[in-house]
């Protein structure tokens, strides 16, 4: 594609100033603007002169220049290098929006895409892993692209040494400590003396399994159709399969559901448990469970309680019940239960006039539910299994008002509140969980 602005992602060293200057060199007499981007990691006591050098750079070649301080730090725990590459892209897709770029490029070599290859392959990483670092990718809005990735290194350091470019050294690339430097400095080189042309053959074992990673998810799309309802994966059909089917099936459901690759001890329970599951759940990444009922598995946010926000914000009493006041349309949060009741104008819904004194309980046994007109009421056990709600969906708030139920969380409103004859607005109600990541604004339990 021809963006109308290129940005280059520039550490100060060796291959992305080369990158920089060769990309303003081709870019310039097709007329296309080429902005330079730099992140600051905090993390060197050399950091501030990095970034000094490459402003410098930026001004010879008169090129703009973004430049952006990181303030987060790594968690105990955390792995410095994943830290760094993973607040890194965040860093440049904010400075490339800022910028107004559509293309952002990566100095990334061969030797960086065999050492990728490796180091996945030492991590027992499947074809995802194995295809190491695409060529181009879409992804925060933005095309990423690595121009270089087929470039031997060698070449790259005599475009810099023939135009004189200056260049930021690293201590930390000598540091033992981290997988890539152990790898780049204590087996790269044996292996080249040892096997000539490693180096590309790595290179192109990373190209063909791209190629059969982006194969198996076409694949993996077309059976999954048959496999799956909604964002449920159908445990009859999936089952079906052969053995190697159901593996890649589950996989990809888990990614496409999760947002990332599943850890491999969750794929194993879930080949283990799943089958013969009749009540389930199992925890994922990301504060996230996988549930199963009645034959359907799919994924959830564990409820959280945000603190600071909810019955106690609102003079609430404690459970099991509390008295509201609601007037209009309102978000009323309940942490005990991990959710917020909402409460929005409708057609057709609970008597607004009701709602002025009414209060949530907790479920005490006995409770009848009328699900239509037509239809007797029944015991809230009995309803929940008719509607194959499952036990995690069942544990929401019950709404009263004058010694009537109103709504139930995963039925709905009762038929008897439904069909009223009391005038006035109505009102919809709804009961949504908490998700593990939600951000929650203080809410009102009288609709102010």
């Amino acid at each position: 594609m021809r963006a109308h602005r290129v940005a280059v992602a520039v550490s100060g060293g060796r291959d992305s100033v080369a990158l920089l200057h060769a990309t303003v060199q081709a870019a310039r007499p097709l007329g296309v603007a080429v902005q330079a981007l730099h992140v600051h990691h905090g993390l060197m006591p050399q950091a501030d002169a990095w970034q000094a050098q490459v402003a410098a750079l930026c001004g010879q070649l008169e090129v703009p220049l973004l430049a952006e301080r990181l303030t987060t730090r790594p968690q105990p725990g955390d792995s410095i290098e994943a830290w760094a590459r993973r607040e890194r892209y965040a860093a440049l897709a904010r400075l490339a929006h800022e910028a107004g770029a559509d293309l952002v490029l990566l100095a990334h070599h061969r030797r960086d895409q065999a050492e990728t290859f490796l180091l996945q392959a030492l991590r027992g990483a499947g074809a995802a892993g194995l295809a190491a670092m695409p060529a181009r990718i879409e992804r925060h809005g933005l095309t990423w692209a690595r121009p270089w990735l087929d470039r031997p290194r060698e070449a790259i350091e005599a475009y810099g040494a023939l135009h004189g470019l200056p260049v930021v050294e690293d201590g930390s690339n000598q540091d033992p400590r981290f997988a890539r430097n152990r790898l780049r400095l204590q087996v790269m080189p044996g292996l080249n003396q040892a096997f000539a042309g490693a180096e590309a053959a790595l290179a192109a074992a990373a190209r063909r399994s791209a190629e059969a990673d982006a194969a198996l998810a076409e694949w993996a799309d077309e059976a999954l159709r048959a496999c799956s309802e909604g964002e449920a994966l159908l445990r009859e059909a999936w089952w079906g399969l052969s053995p190697a089917r159901r593996l890649i099936v589950l996989r990809h459901w888990l990614a496409l559901r999760l947002g990332q690759g599943a850890p491999q001890r969750l794929v194993d329970r879930l080949l283990a448990e799943w089958p013969q599951a009749v009540a389930a759940s199992w925890p994922a990444p990301g504060g996230q469970v996988l549930r199963h009922y009645r034959g359907r598995l799919r994924v959830d946010h564990a409820p959280t309680q945000p603190g600071g926000v909810g019955p106690a914000a609102h003079g609430l009493a404690s459970p099991p019940c509390w008295p509201l006041r609601i007037t209009g349309a309102a978000r009323v949060l309940v942490q005990a239960f991990g959710g917020e009741l909402v409460v929005e104008p409708a057609n057709e819904g609970v008597p607004l006039a009701w709602l002025a004194n009414c209060e949530l309980r907790s479920r005490s046994g006995g409770e009848q539910f009328q699900l239509a007109a037509d239809r007797p009421a029944r015991s809230l056990k009995k309803m929940f299994q008719q509607q194959a709600v499952p036990a995690w969906a069942r544990q929401g708030p019950l709404l009263w008002a004058a010694g009537r139920l109103l709504f139930v969380p995963g039925l709905g409103v009762d038929a008897r509140a439904l069909h009223a004859a009391e005038g006035g607005p109505r009102m919809r109600i709804d009961w949504v969980p908490f998700a593990a990541d939600c951000s929650i604004g203080e809410a009102s339990a009288d609709g102010r």
